[in-house]
């Protein structure tokens, strides 16, 4: 009687760790930070995103179909359906081309190819792997953004 006991306390402790699993979302259990691609024209590239609540939000929306667009003569936009919690505020002074970032003044992504100045209005969200040429193909196009 006494290994039966054992048995049925073993099985609840799997049966509640396996239950607790499903209800943390698969990004959170995951060891490597998520990926997000960003395709448009014949262009592919890869962010690997950060951990903090801006960045999960964007998480939350994707896959999404929108624009990308130019915008300077350091950057490609898209601008989002919705604003995103800005709860991932931080100063930063390490900007990079590569980084992607939040702009808070209209609410849109922001994709760096060249240098930029953190003025207290990004909040970074994640940088690209790989080389930051495909975001200096010009023009404006349909875009999908989606988490690999």
């Amino acid at each position: 009687m006494k290994n039966v006991s054992k048995l049925h306390a073993t099985r609840r402790a799997f049966i509640a760790s396996s239950a607790a699993s499903l209800l943390v979302p698969a990004v959170a259990r995951s060891q490597t930070p998520p990926r997000m691609q960003v395709s448009f024209a014949s262009e592919v590239v890869i962010y690997r995103m950060h951990d903090n609540p801006t960045a999960r939000d964007l998480i939350s929306m994707l896959p999404a179909e929108l624009e990308i667009t130019d915008f300077s003569t350091n950057e490609k936009i898209v601008r989002l359906p919705r604003r995103l919690d800005e709860g991932g505020f931080e100063d930063f002074d390490d900007e990079t081309p590569g980084d992607l970032c939040y702009f808070l003044g209209w609410g849109n992504l922001a994709m760096f190819y060249d240098d930029f100045t953190f003025r207290n209005d990004l909040i970074r969200l994640g940088h690209i792997e790989g080389s930051v040429e495909p975001l200096r193909h010009k023009g404006t196009y349909p875009v999908r953004i989606e988490l690999l």
